[in-house]
Formats: structure tokens, sequence, C-alpha cells
């Protein structure tokens, strides 16, 4: 991770929006800034020391093609509150880029810390199903972004790094199938491990709203899973999505299709170690790792199928 300096305006906008008569006691930029740039400010006021996070959307790439990047993570932190779950609370945010040449938008630090190494796996997954459980509850009829795939389905094709050829091809059909009809909600839509803090063994929160939209419970679900399984395999994958199962209830009908679409959705070429999890201490993981957990996800989701 290279480390970026904030500009005096960015901190400036920051002062202004929460206490202007505080002042910058320090700042640091948040492991896992991958796609966007996130920093941690503690900004002083007599005794007292708030921290906040400022998330610099920076990437070209993804501002061509999502041009309303900080307007779309503050609808999700309104609507991410009325689901019940810790998230962060929207302070201020610059839609433009006015401040600083690029969308910026600043927010409440939640307590806790991201946790990938668990001592309990089990109690690690079922936390991890019941916060997702809690807040798919929460309707979307009114909220202006909805599910799209990320890659184009029926252009998917047999990865050339696969040693399960069969399976795939199998998933590929399951792919370009109809799509599956289900019912929807407010969903994350970029959950997993991640994007989840932990403080004394229980969630704490949930970050990384910019990409929440209205879609199927499956899409969460799927994404989840299939980070687990990379991570440590398709037995946490499994054991993530039999306590979902057990948490939601009759809200939830699982469905392999969603498995397959949050496959396909992550994979641009090979499968390679995702950056993020070194950031947080996870080592050891290679980018053959990732190839042979993800024949093997497949492979469990198409026994899934028959």
């Amino acid at each position: 991770m290279t480390n970026v300096k904030l500009s005096e305006s960015v901190l400036d906008w920051v002062v202004d929006n929460t206490n202007p008569k505080a002042t910058v006691e320090s700042y640091q930029q948040l492991k896992g800034s991958t796609s966007s740039t996130l920093h941690r400010i503690a900004l002083r006021s007599g005794q007292k020391l708030n921290h906040y996070v400022v998330r610099q959307f920076d990437n070209k790439e993804w501002l061509e093609e999502e041009p309303d990047l900080a307007y779309h993570e503050a609808a999700c932190l309104r609507m991410a509150k009325k689901t019940g779950v810790v998230s962060p609370e929207l302070i201020a945010y610059d839609e433009k880029g006015d401040i600083c040449g690029y969308p910026v938008i600043l927010m409440t630090l939640l307590d806790g810390e991201v946790e990938l190494k668990p001592k309990r796996m089990d109690q690690w997954l079922y936390g991890l199903a019941k916060a997702l459980a809690e807040f798919h509850g929460t309707d979307a009829d009114d909220f202006p972004y909805w599910h799209n795939s990320y890659n184009d389905i029926f252009s998917f094709e047999i990865p050339t790094w696969t040693n399960v050829s069969t399976s795939w091809k199998k998933a590929i059909n399951l792919l370009k199938a109809p799509r599956m009809k289900t019912a929807e909600c407010f969903i994350h839509r970029d959950y997993h491990p991640a994007n989840v803090l932990w403080d004394n063994g229980s969630v704490s929160g949930v970050v990384d709203w910019v990409n929440g939209c209205k879609g199927p419970r499956g899409v969460d679900v799927g994404h989840c899973r299939v980070n687990l399984a990379m991570l440590h395999g398709v037995e946490a994958a499994d054991g993530f999505l039999r306590d979902y199962r057990e948490l939601a209830g009759s809200r939830f009908t699982y469905e392999p299709y969603w498995d397959v679409v949050s496959v396909a959705d992550m994979l641009v070429g090979p499968p390679e170690v995702y950056p993020g999890w070194e950031a947080f201490g996870v080592t050891g993981l290679t980018d053959d790792i990732m190839k042979e957990r993800l024949d093997q996800y497949v492979v469990s989701l198409m026994a899934r199928v028959e």
C-alpha cells in the first residue's frame, strides 16, 4: 500500500464539516485501501479527540464507469442506517470533486478491526452470517440503485487455467440460463470478511457501502461465499451458508445460480490473492492456491445442482 498524503484543502474541508474550532492531530491511510484511498483522521477539540474516515475516489477508471460514486455511497450510508446494522454515519460529501479534484466523502469511524484469521472459525462464520441476515430485512423499492452483474455473463467462457473444465462448463450453462426470479431487498453488494469489523469477538460494524443497491439476497451470500472459499476453503463457504440459511429462515431460498454469478463477477482474468487480505495479515496464499480453491468451489456448486 502506497501512503497517500491528504491535501490541505481536504483537511480544511474535514474540519469545516465537523468542528471549525478543532485542529488536525494526525491522519493515516487505512489498510485495505485498494479501489479508493481511505484515511483515518483524528481531530482535537480541547481535551477531546474525535476520529473520522475520509474516502477519496481517486481511481480514474472506476470514476469513468461510475462518476456518481460519492453520491452513491452517501445514499447507501443513509439507507444502511435504516437496516439497524452498525455502519458509518455520513457527515459530508463532495460529489463533483470541487475540494480536491475528485469526489470525496466524510464519515464517522467505527470501533473494531478486520479479523481474517479467527481463533474459532464456527463463531466467526456465524457472526458474518448473523450480521448479513440482520440487514437483509430492509425493503429497497425506492432506492435508486439496483443490482447488475459486473461482467458480461453471456460471454463468460471456461477458464484456460482450470483443471475441472467439465464443472466449469456446467456452471456456465447455469449462468447463461434465464435469470432467477427472487425477492429483492437492500444489499451491500460487496459483503466479505474484509468489510466487517470485530470487537471482543463480536461484529462491531459493516463498512464500505459504496456498492449498495436493491438486489437478491443471494448476491451478498454468493459474494461472501466465494471470498470465503478462496480465503479459507469450501468448508468455510458452506459453513457460512448453513448459518445464513438458518438465520434468514423463510426470507431466503438458496439458489446456486447466484453463487455462480458471484464467481463470474470476480473473474476478469486468472484468480489472484486479494491485496486486502495481505494488508490484514494473511500470509502464505498464492495465485496457484486461489486457482485450486476456486476449482474446488465450482465443483462443490455443481454438486449442489445435480
